[in-house]
């Protein structure tokens, strides 16, 4: 700075911009603030904050090899693993001290960790960490056991190396990526010390795989496969190009006194991007309990992670260029927010895939899913024609989708709510549960279909259950409006207004969810809010007659449902005709 003040700046804001940041985003951390020279940077793994330290100092070292000793920068980094204290986007505490002081310690160009991190990385990197013994750190009252990192630099080659100026990379032969999402699931790292916990290591990691592979949708590698990476440290990006997959989740076991701490992380191989990470706690005594609700949070957070992932890809790939899959990606991505264009453009992109392959199963199951969306907001004009072509979108989804749950439950729900056809819903959306039982968008279509079978309380647990599994983001107002169905036909007035309001919440004229709330409040004997929302309904509907309602109601099978629902309505100040 002496010597070339606003040069140095220059240079600093170079290594931030070129590599600091790369290095960041590439390992999924976040840049909290910067401090002068300074930065605080927060991770969600211990591995990807060590990989993107290692990374950052190589990259400045092959630079400064290249430059005069008066012009180099280096830096210092410690890492720590700890609680911290959040306020805003800024990070306080203990934690955030320690890894400062470690910095401290650090030899320019180098990175120290605490005891923490060491345990957290240890076998998992290209690294050594050597022991520096406690150290006794500014303001920190105890002495915290410190390892100093060595990596040859040929593991880390940085950004800024060449292709041709690589040395000694290993030579890999890539699979070509298969036609659908694609994914490995790694041994988790028993993280306990305890031997005898390998067996609910490696049972989760199975139950995990078993449970992906249900999916149709997915392309999962077998077990036999990705336990040949056991024991070692891997890079997921060579994973990837191992195994042919886009996608890799990895995770470790940690025991702790009477309890067990699972994590788990979702990571882009082509990029090393993380897209999902999270922890599950629970004791130990009840392992076998703990090992079912890991999986089944897991795979029901991974399914639509994944599926966004492609959404965003699909998304960026030239529209000269697409074919059936990433239209029917596009497709999805058109259902959230649902609007009548909206909508439209996913019929459009679904249809679409359907010429490129007329034997695409899930293409069918979504057209049809778009047509049941427009006729749920009154947006469809309920033709002769439209039933017709909605019981052949149907017909073809069941026919060629005998093994995906997701294309059965579109289908099954079209077959209730379009074509009034029940039995053979019950029976399509019955096989959906018994292929996948991993999917809450079909716990919610089987609960609405019960609900129009007239047996609410089979419907409120399986809606209970798809709520259980974390939905997806298209299921959630289907959730929402069926769990406000099954709650009023069970005389639970109060929670039928709950639902129905938190729909609301989202979109404030929706037909169903306006009917049902009016006709809660009114039987719950709150005239005033039932009147108030029929109101509501009138002004965002002045169509509106209770005279139609036996229409709209069209696939309920029991009698009093349908009068029940129009006596709440009758209270609410609805006309008749």
């Amino acid at each position: 700075m002496g010597r070339d003040e606003s040069g140095t700046l220059a240079h600093l804001r170079e290594h931030r911009k070129d590599r600091l940041e790369p290095a960041i985003a590439r390992y999924g951390g976040r840049l909290v603030k910067l401090s002068g020279d300074g930065a605080l940077v927060e991770f969600a793994s211990a591995v990807d904050a060590l990989s993107a330290a290692i990374e950052l100092q190589q990259a400045i070292a092959d630079i400064n090899r290249n430059i005069s000793e008066a012009e180099q920068i280096v830096f210092r980094i410690g890492l720590h693993l700890g609680d911290l204290i959040v306020d805003g986007d800024d990070l306080y505490g203990d934690g955030v001290n320690i890894a400062a002081r470690l910095e401290a310690e650090a030899p320019p160009g180098g990175i120290i960790v605490s005891r923490a991190v060491r345990e957290a990385v240890e076998g998992r990197l290209k690294a050594k960490l050597n022991a520096l013994g406690p150290l006794m750190l500014k303001n920190i009252e105890r002495p915290v056991r410190a390892f100093r990192v060595e990596w040859e630099a040929v593991d880390w080659q940085s950004a800024d190396v060449t292709p041709e100026h690589q040395v000694g990379t290993p030579s890999v032969t890539e699979l070509a990526l298969p036609d659908k999402p694609s994914i490995a699931v790694l041994p988790f790292q028993n993280m306990s010390g305890d031997s005898e916990q390998e067996y609910f290591v490696d049972g989760l990691v199975e139950d995990i795989i078993t449970a992906l592979s249900r999916f149709k949708s997915l392309f999962v590698i077998a077990r036999n496969s990705s336990f040949t990476y056991k024991r070692r440290a891997v890079d997921v990006k060579q994973v990837g190009r191992e195994l042919g997959v886009r996608y890799v989740m990895e995770g470790s076991v940690r025991k702790a006194a009477s309890r067990l701490r699972v994590t788990a992380q979702l990571i882009d191989a082509m990029t090393g991007a993380h897209l999902w990470a999270e922890r599950f706690d629970g004791a130990r005594e009840d392992v076998f309990d703990l090992q079912d609700q890991v999986t089944v949070k897991v795979v029901a957070a991974i399914a639509p992670n994944v599926e966004r992932a492609e959404i965003a890809r699909a998304k960026r790939k030239p529209s000269s260029s697409l074919d059936a899959y990433e239209y029917y990606l596009r497709g999805v991505a058109c259902w959230n927010p649902s609007t009548r264009n909206s909508v439209g453009q996913a019929q459009a992109m679904f249809r679409r895939a359907i010429e490129l392959d007329p034997e695409f199963a899930a293409a069918y199951g979504a057209a049809a899913w778009c047509y049941t969306i427009l006729k749920g907001y009154g947006w469809a004009a309920g033709t002769a024609e439209e039933k017709t072509e909605m019981n052949r979108l149907a017909q073809a989804a069941v026919r060629l989708g005998q093994d995906d749950a997701m294309t059965l439950a579109y289908a099954a729900y079209a077959y209730a709510y379009v074509i009034h056809d029940l039995q053979t819903a019950k029976a399509v959306i019955d096989q959906a549960l018994v292929l996948n039982p991993n999917v809450a968008a079909a716990w919610a279509i089987s609960g609405w279909v019960n609900v129009w079978l007239g047996d609410a309380t089979i419907a409120l647990e399986h809606l209970e259950r798809a709520m259980r599994l974390s939905p997806l983001d298209l299921a959630a107002n289907t959730m929402r409006n069926a769990m406000a169905h099954a709650c009023f036909y069970l005389d639970r007035y109060d929670e039928a207004a709950l639902w129905a309001d938190k729909n609301l919440r989202d979109r404030p004229d929706s037909h169903t969810a306006l009917r049902i709330a009016a006709a809660s409040a009114a039987f719950a004997g709150q005239d005033e809010v039932a009147r108030q929302t029929g109101k509501r309904l009138l002004a965002a509907h002045p169509e509106f007659r209770l005279s139609a309602l036996k229409g709209i109601l069209g696939p309920y099978q029991k009698a009093e449902y349908i009068d029940k629902y129009i006596e709440g309505l009758r209270r609410a100040g609805l006309p008749e005709s």
